[in-house]
């Protein structure tokens, strides 16, 4: 007897399977279940997948665009200082509503897990308050990571290291940092080394926007890989954008990625944001900004989509949706062979769990019964339709249906007919 089972779903492996589900855990994967069930999903045709993840967002800003005013030059800049602003006004139930209303669009599209940057530049630390309270209050359905990080730069304020430490001291979660927005070079690479030994002594991961930047000599990434293997941080540090390795020389290349490797750094580009607003200052030819992601994949770093933000200061549009990040990524990577493809899926699923640290995500039997039913065949066609979430799974509970995306069809000369987005005998 099972809680539970989703029945004839396709994994993304290829597996046609049925899962069982037991209270919050995956209890039986087979490929028929002969069972009792409280409730069954008929899943026929439909891609089962863990749950999507999203390793960068920043959601204390979140569903905030126009205020207090808009961004008119559309650059990062320009962002930063807007939401300076911004900060200084928004309440804590404010920032609470609006970071609400992104889970539940968050939850509806299967994103369970994500891991949202605080800015702890204020002293008065509103930010985390307020996304503390977040955190307990989506416990139940989604994993929300919070990382301490010091907007304005660590060191360029005068309380900027000390709020982040009442920050982490506060509970969040992760170690952030800003280094290419410090004063000068030096003071960037001294905030690195700082901030890795500020999760080294405290046992945090670190997550650090890094050169985010369309200047090729913020060289940041370089002094993180030394610091993540001086101090045995090895896997557990992510370095996010990267935009400057667009604008690199390769030669200097050559010689970053294979310490990138050695010191088993993960990466984070964010799509829609880093295409957004990179090159702003170019004419033509206007550089888009992406980090390279199939030249560290091929060294064998693990890469993963971030969304970064959704109607903010920094970007108008967005809708929470990670197989946007991955379709967009997907297309300025120029990653379209069918294995690459599939790969943009598993860097919003699998990779993104990874570097996150999720211990018990995945479809397999005794792991937390979270995943999604996709409207799709299989990983590549979720990222070409992204298609309706026929179900969400979280935590064992059904939190989230959608009625499948069929056009009825009605043509001069032609039968009626129903035609589906996908074709369920593909794969």
């Amino acid at each position: 007897m099972f809680d539970l089972i989703v029945k004839g779903g396709r994994l993304p492996d290829g597996r046609v399977a049925d899962i069982g589900i037991r209270g919050d855990r995956i209890a039986a994967i087979e490929p028929a279940l002969e069972a009792e069930a409280g409730e069954v999903i008929d899943a026929t045709g439909d891609l089962v997948s863990p749950p999507l993840v999203d390793p960068h967002f920043h959601m204390d800003a979140t569903l905030s665009y126009g205020k207090p005013r808009l961004n008119a030059s559309g650059t990062l800049l320009e962002g930063i200082s807007l939401w300076g602003e911004l900060r200084e006004i928004a309440t804590v139930d404010e920032m609470v509503a609006r970071a609400l209303d992104y889970c539940d669009w968050a939850a509806s599209l299967g994103l369970l897990a994500i891991r949202s940057h605080v800015d702890t530049t204020p002293d008065h630390l509103r930010t985390a308050e307020a996304m503390i309270e977040v955190r307990e209050k989506v416990r139940g359905y989604i994993d929300l990571q919070l990382v301490a990080f010091p907007q304005d730069g660590l060191y360029r304020t005068p309380t900027g290291r000390e709020n982040l430490i009442r920050a982490l001291d506060m509970g969040l979660d992760v170690v952030g940092g800003i280094p290419h927005f410090e004063r000068t070079m030096e003071d960037g690479r001294a905030s690195v080394r700082d901030l890795c030994e500020i999760a080294a002594a405290r046992g945090l991961p670190v997550d650090m926007h890094c050169d985010e930047t369309d200047d090729p000599l913020s060289r940041h990434v370089e002094t993180l890989a030394y610091e993540t293997q001086r101090l045995g941080l090895q896997g557990r540090v992510a370095g996010s954008h990267l935009t400057s390795m667009h604008s690199m020389d390769n030669y200097y290349v050559s010689k970053l990625l294979p310490l990138m490797a050695e010191a088993e750094l993960n990466a984070i580009p964010n799509p829609l944001i880093n295409i957004v607003l990179q090159g702003r200052h170019d004419s033509y030819p206007k550089r888009r900004g992406l980090t390279r992601v199939r030249e560290m994949q091929a060294m064998g770093i693990a890469v993963g989509w971030g969304q970064d933000c959704v109607r903010d200061p920094w970007y108008s549009l967005g809708t929470g949706d990670m197989l946007d990040v991955a379709f967009m990524g997907l297309h300025v990577a120029q990653m379209t062979s069918p294995e690459e493809m599939a790969r943009c899926f598993t860097m919003v699923t699998e990779t993104n769990a990874r570097i996150m640290g999720l211990q018990d995500y995945g479809l397999e039997v005794g792991r937390m019964a979270s995943l999604v039913v996709l409207d799709a065949a299989d990983p590549v066609e979720a990222v070409r339709l992204r298609p309706a979430r026929l179900a969400v799974v979280s935590k064992g509970r059904v939190i989230s249906r959608q009625a499948r995306g069929d056009a009825a069809l009605s043509l001069p000369g032609r039968p009626e007919q129903v035609r589906r987005r996908h074709d369920p005998a593909a794969g």
